[in-house]
Formats: C-alpha cells, sequence, structure tokens
C-alpha cells in the first residue's frame, strides 16, 4: 500500500532538521545513494561517447556498401 502526503518545503525542512543525529545521518546516506543512481546514467552517455569510433576507411566502405544496396534495389 501506498500513501502520497503533500507537504510545502518549509514544513519538510522543519521535519528533517528536528531529526535525531542518527536518523539524519541515515537520510543523508540515502539521498547520497540516490545521487550515485543518477550518475549511472552520465558514466553510461560517457561510456558511449568515449567508445570505439568508425575509422574513415570503415566510413567509406560503409558508403559504398550503401551506395551498392542502393543501386540493388532501384533495378
Amino acid at each position: 500500500m501506498q500513501v502520497q502526503v503533500n507537504i510545502e518545503f518549509d514544513q519538510l525542512l522543519k521535519i528533517v532538521k528536528s531529526l535525531p543525529s542518527g536518523k539524519l545521518k541515515q537520510l543523508k546516506a540515502e539521498m547520497e545513494k540516490k545521487t550515485d543512481d543518477s550518475h549511472a546514467e552520465n558514466d553510461l552517455e560517457k561510456l558511449l561517447l568515449n567508445g570505439p569510433t568508425a575509422t574513415k576507411k570503415e566510413l567509406a566502405v560503409i558508403a559504398k556498401n550503401r551506395k551498392a544496396i542502393n543501386q540493388w534495389r532501384t533495378k
């Protein structure tokens, strides 16, 4: 079961400030854990951007093959 509560930011801040130090540390750790998940998307983006790329020779072969396939399809 899930319950959704609408709390104003000021109210939330007041509640967080009233937490005992142990619970506050636990909350901070949980928030850091969530932000690490958002960095996973950036890491994937960096991985893809830094991955292998085609050389000019490979691109020329691809272009030649596309041209040959297009000519074959139009006949």
